[in-house]
């Protein structure tokens, strides 16, 4: 098996179905076959009904049915983590080890052009201090964008770092607010008041939401650090679909994915001032609805 090719993660609960998709499309990428695949299996909560643990179990018999990838390596927690303490343990304990990392969820659905784009991605910026994550997915906004761009910050549908990247993760939601409010700069976190994602930052420190994305973000944008985006998706989150613990229904985020490879190239490392309007316009368009349920809905789903 060829090192050069990154490592990948899929988080992975008690959905089978949106594995065994977000699986089966991970291994048509041509690098699925010389790289190495840890799944990681979450565990039943206390409470857990017979249909829970039936259905975490069908997890794990999924995650064994084929050879995903050249190895594939799967570690099942006994206990419930969730979401963001898994990613949390899992995301260090692999890029520590191996330097780099590509992470999926169980609902994340790639096309077969996502591990040339992360992997050539990951070798071009290795040593930009600037980025700290690639991202597989870029929202369905109504303007053609540039082949790759960066914005500031960071992003979790479909992504990947480095080890130096993800060293800049800091899970003190409480000092990141604090850092936020007193930089001045809450309007452009929030993209120019778009999308209210210094709320949801709020709401991580009040213990109403548990979020390990809305931290990653916070952390690179304050320390700004950038993330690199495919100007059309190789990602489609198939699981905002009403199935997931933390997410809701919605079409507003669906993609057509890219069906040739993006090539990425050396670029300045800067706020892409066209990319960012488009993403403000595409967070204004899903204020159709009433506004608090709506953003609040869609703040669970994003960030979950």
């Amino acid at each position: 098996m060829t090192r050069s090719f990154a490592p990948i993660i899929v988080f992975a609960y008690n959905r089978p179905d949106h594995l065994r998709r977000t699986l089966e499309s991970l291994s048509l990428n041509p690098e699925a076959q010389e790289s190495l695949l840890f799944i990681y299996c979450d565990g039943p909560k206390d409470a857990a009904g017979e249909e829970q643990v039936k259905s975490i179990e069908s997890v794990r018999k999924v995650a064994r049915e084929k050879l995903w990838c050249a190895q594939v390596v799967i570690k099942e927690s006994e206990r419930n983590r969730g979401l963001a303490a898994s990613v949390i343990k899992g995301v260090s304990e692999v890029v520590n080890e191996y330097g780099n990392v590509i992470v999926l969820e169980d609902d994340h659905v790639t096309s077969p052009w996502f591990l040339k784009y992360m992997n050539d991605a990951l070798a071009m910026y290795a040593d930009a201090n600037e980025v700290v994550c690639v991202s597989g997915y870029v929202y369905p906004v109504t303007s053609r964008l540039p082949e790759t761009f960066f914005l500031r910050g960071a992003d979790c549908w479909g992504w990947a770092t480095w080890r130096r990247g993800w060293s800049e993760f800091d899970s003190d939601g409480l000092k990141l607010l604090r850092m936020l409010e007193g930089s001045g700069e809450i309007e452009s976190f929030d993209f120019n008041g778009a999308y209210p994602y210094s709320a949801m930052l709020k709401d991580q420190v009040e213990g109403k939401i548990s979020s390990w994305a809305i931290l990653w973000y916070a952390s690179a944008f304050l320390k700004n650090k950038f993330t690199l985006y495919p100007g059309v998706s190789l990602v489609q989150n198939i699981g905002v679909d009403g199935s997931g613990t933390h997410s809701g229904l919605s079409r507003k985020w669906n993609v057509r994915l890219s069906g040739k490879a993006v090539s990425v190239i050396h670029q300045v490392i800067k706020d892409n001032v066209f990319a960012r309007k488009k993403f403000e316009e595409f967070f204004l368009s899903l204020h159709h609805t009433p506004l608090l349920k709506r953003i609040l809905r869609h703040l669970k789903i994003l960030f979950s």
